[in-house]
């Protein structure tokens, strides 16, 4: 199954020096504060793998399978695309070797942080690639830890048919509400799990609804006490979840979002050709929807990504929404 899916509206376009750069298409789907949808655009039944957009769900079902981390900060770790700074190097080998666990026992691939200054600062101090750096380190080290836990094999703990994973397909799909549509693998080696943007949408705002002492509680709150972990200093998730009061937000790869506020609804949404830098525009449309309209919204949708830096050092144009 594609990730990138064909048939996804007109969402965005990108204008530069007075001339139409390009398009981009996609799905987005709005929920209100009781799950139904006040609006949507292109496919939102059709499956899509939400890649690192699963993250919070399957750290929920880690915790049930027996997952015990003394601090939040590693849980909000343990749902994170971390950018490879200090910070999160620190607390990943931390959390390794609290549980007797080293590197070598992670099956992420060696990486360099996918945060420019952090790789910028590795390449300059004569480092290289190591699986630490890995944006996923942290889900790594939490599912290695969920294994210790549940008395489970470390072996193959990466793999689709590893009791592991089942029981986090089981927990993603109870959350939701519909069958896996199909177990891929992604770009950290571990397996993800489609569903449509419906349902993620609906994931999200369960967790952000969920009474306190809940798994899904402890996620919520986990990434939303501690937003630079999740992403990175300045990062919009992390704005976003500092500057949106309650707001729960986590991106994936190849364009997707999912965002939700308690009491007042849900977004997710997909570009088809993986584009991050329509998303927040979109973004900002689709929370204006729900009577949303916080600044750090309208501001990261007026410097979207991948614009004002081309045109000889100077802004030349812009990313707006079309939805």
């Amino acid at each position: 199954m594609a990730d990138s899916y064909v048939g996804g509206e007109l969402l965005a376009e990108v204008v530069r020096s007075d001339f139409v750069e390009g398009y981009h298409r996609g799905s987005v789907v709005v929920l209100d504060a009781a799950g139904r949808a006040v609006a949507a655009a292109g496919d939102v039944t059709g499956p899509i793998f939400p890649r690192s957009a699963n993250k919070p769900l399957q750290a929920v079902g880690m915790l049930r399978a027996g997952l015990s981390l003394a601090d939040p900060a590693d849980l909000a770790l343990a749902a994170a695309s971390h950018r490879g700074e200090p910070m999160h190097i620190a607390r990943v080998r931390a959390m390794l070797a609290a549980a007797g666990l080293t590197e070598d026992d992670l099956a992420c691939p060696p990486d360099l942080p996918i945060g420019a200054d952090a790789r910028a600062a590795v390449l300059a101090a004569g480092g290289g690639p190591a699986r630490v750096l890995a944006n996923c380190s942290g889900k790594h080290t939490a599912m290695l830890r969920t294994c210790q836990a549940a008395g489970w094999p470390l072996d193959g703990y990466q793999l689709a048919h590893h009791p592991l994973q089942v029981a986090l397909e089981a927990t993603v799909e109870e959350l939701a509400g519909e069958p896996a549509a199909a177990v891929g693998v992604d770009g950290c080696g571990a397996a993800v799990f489609a569903m449509s943007l419906a349902a993620l949408a609906g994931c999200f705002l369960r967790l952000v609804s969920a009474p306190a002492g809940t798994h899904e509680a402890a996620v919520a709150d986990a990434m939303r006490g501690y937003p630079e972990l999740v992403s990175g200093t300045g990062e919009a998730e992390a704005r976003l979840m500092r500057e949106l009061p309650g707001a729960l937000v986590k991106g994936g790869a190849e364009g997707v979002l999912a965002v939700a506020v308690p009491g007042v609804g849900a977004v997710t949404l997909k570009i088809d050709d993986g584009a991050r830098r329509p998303t927040m525009p979109v973004l900002a449309s689709a929370l204006r929807r729900l009577d949303v309209t916080a600044p750090v919204v309208a501001e990261l949708a007026e410097h979207a990504e991948g614009v004002a830096q081309k045109g000889g050092g100077r802004r030349v144009g812009t990313v707006r929404a079309l939805w």
